[in-house]
């Protein structure tokens, strides 16, 4: 029987999903060109539809546990940005969103003219810096760039911690996955999500 479009988005979705959740593609556009030329299709589906998809691999693999190491995840960000508060750390990635699989890190962002700061103040806690990088981009034609920092836990949790100029802090970002605004958490919001509801999600389905 002939599939439908629908029914083809579907199946590639799933094949991308697959990809990303297993680590043999990292980044949603090469999975989808993957699936897809893997079926001998052309269609490809919308990230939010490979986002789904993982998003029921995760749950099959993980179970229950995957809830439980959400929370732990939150509570270790939790420390790190009050280490970086003064920087108005925002907590953001997989774990703001509550949709962490097994290959999940945290993701930070902090706002600061000098990421040396950023790390003499890691520096001084028991996290241990992996590496770091500049990383430059072009959005409509206009240029930024923002500070890396990898790090890991004493519970082996890896974080990334990305630093960026103040005058950023307003800026209104995009997902790429989810079509909608990124907000992230504040170190408040984070301790009130944690006390009242520690699994809340923060997607758009």
């Amino acid at each position: 029987m002939k599939l439908n479009r629908a029914e083809i988005r579907k199946k590639v979705a799933m094949e991308a999903a697959s990809l990303i959740y297993f680590g043999i593609e990292k980044e949603f556009k090469q999975a989808k060109i993957k699936a897809a030329n893997a079926l001998g299709v052309k269609f490809l589906p919308a990230n939010i539809e490979v986002a789904k998809e993982i998003d029921k691999i995760a749950d099959e693999h993980e179970g229950q546990a995957r809830q439980e190491r959400l929370v732990k995840m939150r509570q270790e960000a939790l420390k790190v940005m009050k280490i970086l508060e003064k920087y108005d750390s925002i907590l953001v990635g997989s774990v703001w969103r509550g949709t962490i699989h097994r290959e999940s890190d945290i993701d930070i962002i902090v706002f600061h003219h000098k990421p040396k700061g950023v790390l003499e103040a890691l520096g001084k806690s028991a996290l241990k810096i992996i590496q770091t990088q500049n990383v430059a981009t072009t959005e409509k034609g206009k240029k930024r760039s923002s500070f890396h920092i990898f790090l890991e836990s004493p519970t082996r949790e890896k974080f990334e911690i990305i630093v960026r100029s103040p005058e950023e802090h307003l800026r209104k970002e995009k997902c790429d996955i989810y079509g909608d605004t990124i907000t992230g958490l504040d170190v408040k919001e984070l301790e009130k999500l944690l006390k009242e509801s520690s699994t809340k999600r923060f997607v758009p389905f």
